[in-house]
């Protein structure tokens, strides 16, 4: 199987569904924030490893808190997602911080400032 073959690009969205549904209903760790969401998820073809990408709305100490809640947390996960989703094999969970939400925010406020002075 190719790295992007639909059958990856399908297996992909479901694994990121899934993984947004049991970190918003499952998972009670009190250090992930609730803001938090899965951007994109990564797996191999494989299926044997995924990368998952995690957004987190609030300050730097809270991003890095809820990647060490879900880290701390990531057989509870695999297995939730083993009986969610129905693959030969449940891929190994890594969890990446994107930041790439925050930047573009970051990026519009700066477009907006210097707009904003061309206007007056």
């Amino acid at each position: 199987m190719r790295k992007n073959s639909i059958k990856n690009i399908r297996i992909n969205s479901e694994v990121q569904k899934e993984l947004s549904n049991i970190i918003r209903t499952e998972v009670k760790d009190p250090r992930i924030h609730p803001m938090t969401s899965v951007v994109s998820v990564e797996v191999a073809p494989d299926l044997k490893s995924c990368k998952a990408y995690i957004s987190v709305l609030g300050s730097d100490e809270e991003a890095k808190n809820t990647l060490a809640g879900l880290k701390s947390g990531e057989g509870y996960i695999r297995r939730a997602l083993a009986k969610s989703v129905n693959l030969r094999n449940t891929p190994e969970i890594t969890f990446i911080l994107d930041q790439s939400i925050e930047h573009g925010v970051h990026l519009t406020r700066l477009i907006d400032d210097v707009m904003g002075n061309q206007e007056e």
